[in-house]
């Protein structure tokens, strides 16, 4: 008989007859030496309360949960609650929540989250991080080990082809930047993608429903100036005027188009339209 594989993910795949899931997503962690540049990025400390969603077979669980004063695991597949109970269990300042990410009550967490460390599904991993942004308001810090094409988007500057809606509606609320990328090898399977660690920090409160449905309007219509697509959004005969009327006001031109302006611009004409 073959010996049992030391590595947490290896070994908790074998145990509990573990079969990676394709429509979940599921790629699992299975090079440890990566945890520590996870650890480093999120600047954690004895104190913070961690939020990790996507828990996998508890590999990342496990050494933040020895890392933090509390840590929440959120994992939709059921099928992984024994692996992540057998992770977990020598920490008893841990929660798992088993359900969707998506669906959970953020703000009932207790205690509240201080920082989000997650390898995310990639199917969720844009609106996660979004949702806890705008959700989480005790939330400082995230590392998400994300897709690469998602951690461009995030981390975009203004007028450049991956800037858009989660450029604007993360930058609005934290610096966000490309940490560095992550080789496919330390997953199971390996994706067919590319991975980075992207890593945000807060800077200001997140933005308010009415600064967030302005910026998807602005991009729901690309090829048009911004004015004209929030009139199509909207539906709203004066949108175009206003707009253009904000902007003309803020110095900028009116048929300039929403990939143009900068976070802090789609701020100054919320502000400008409200007055």
């Amino acid at each position: 008989m073959r010996d049992a594989p030391t590595q947490p993910s290896l070994r908790r795949m074998r145990e509990f007859d573990v079969r990676p899931k394709r429509d979940l997503g599921q790629n699992f962690l299975i090079d440890s030496n990566i945890l520590g540049v996870i650890e480093r990025a999120a600047e954690l400390t004895p104190g913070d309360v961690a939020l990790e969603i996507g828990g996998g077979l508890g590999v990342l669980s496990e050494h933040l949960a020895a890392r933090t004063a509390h840590l929440h695991v959120v994992e939709v597949d059921r099928d992984l609650e024994p692996a992540l109970r057998d992770a977990l269990s020598p920490f008893p300042a841990t929660t798992l929540h088993v359900g969707d990410a998506l669906a959970l009550d953020l703000g009932a967490l207790d205690p509240a989250p201080t920082c989000v460390v997650a390898n995310l599904p990639y199917g969720i991993a844009a609106t996660a991080i979004l949702n806890t942004v705008f959700d989480l308001p005790t939330v400082t810090r995230w590392v998400a080990m994300v897709q690469r094409e998602v951690g461009e988007r995030f981390a975009a500057g203004a007028g450049t082809p991956a800037y858009g809606v989660p450029s604007v509606l993360a930058q609005l609320a934290c610096e966000v930047r490309v940490h560095r990328a992550v080789s496919r090898t330390v997953f199971h399977p390996v994706p067919n993608v590319d991975s980075v660690l992207l890593v945000l920090h807060r800077t200001r409160p997140a933005p308010d429903p009415g600064l967030r449905r302005l910026v998807h309007g602005a991009f729901a219509h690309r090829r048009k100036a911004l004015p004209r697509s929030l009139q199509l959004h909207t539906g709203e005969p004066g949108a175009r005027d206003r707009a253009r009327e904000a902007l003309e006001a803020l110095g900028l031109p009116v048929d300039v188009r929403a990939e143009r302006l900068t976070p802090a611009q789609f701020r100054g004409l919320w502000e400008q339209l409200r007055s």
